[in-house]
């Protein structure tokens, strides 16, 4: 009993069931269940059959794309009072996409048959679920464009200035930030190889824009940086 007043007090923190009341959280509760992901570990594999839906109370998930050759793209990353798997819950298809821990994270999961009976005694909550879907849809969206029409190295700086904005800060050598995981990772986040990631890095340092040591990035020029995607 105890388990299920943390996990109401956890789902009442969550906006998709936010405006709920004590008694509908902790009615929901009981039809949930924690579980706890390693970082790198599996939650389920793309054309899995949707068991249900996984809401984040800690850590960070990645969602992504597997091709036959074995590249990835990482479609989003979701972090606590996120959730994965909404549509599939309701169009009872197998999950489009898969999903790994980014880190040790704690789940909260909800089985597809109660949440939608939740859902119908609650249409507040499927509302939410479609606003969380339509978002996602609409960052899908701007990864087709970018894929379809821009270059690797537009997205590259693409990235970069945003976490410059986001999460940098500015020094006396410029905006400072470090890399969210390896050449790697950001490979699979834009679309390409780590090789081509870790040369247009080398070459924006070459030519001034950045300094690059290890992950930890330096941006000495962000309006360079900016005028190459404003160039096309």
């Amino acid at each position: 009993m105890a388990d299920q007043g943390n996990i109401a007090a956890a789902l009442g923190a969550i906006s998709l069931f936010s405006g709920l009341s004590p008694d509908e959280l902790r009615l929901l509760a009981a039809h949930a269940v924690r579980k706890r992901f390693a970082e790198g570990e599996l939650l389920f594999q793309e054309g899995d059959p949707c068991k249900g839906l996984h809401i984040i109370a800690a850590g960070k998930l990645r969602i992504f794309k597997s091709s036959v050759s074995g590249r990835e793209q990482v479609l989003a990353v979701e972090g606590p009072g996120g959730s994965v798997a909404e549509l599939p819950v309701f169009d009872g298809g197998n999950y489009p996409a898969s999903v790994s821990a980014l880190e040790n994270s704690e789940i909260i999961f909800i089985s597809r048959a109660d949440l939608r009976s939740f859902c119908l005694e609650h249409p507040e909550v499927a509302l939410k679920m479609l606003a969380v879907v339509g978002a996602r849809l609409r960052r899908l969206v701007g990864i087709i464009e970018e894929l379809s029409f821009t270059t690797i190295r537009q997205r590259l700086v693409s990235a970069l200035v945003r976490m410059a904005q986001t999460s940098g800060t500015r020094t006396e050598r410029g905006i400072e930030f470090q890399l969210p995981g390896t050449h790697q990772d950001m490979a699979h986040q834009l679309g390409t190889v780590r090789e081509l990631v870790s040369r247009n890095l080398m070459r924006l340092q070459a030519e001034g824009f950045l300094q690059v040591d290890a992950r930890s990035i330096t941006v000495v020029d962000m309006a360079g940086l900016k005028a190459i995607l404003d160039n096309g």
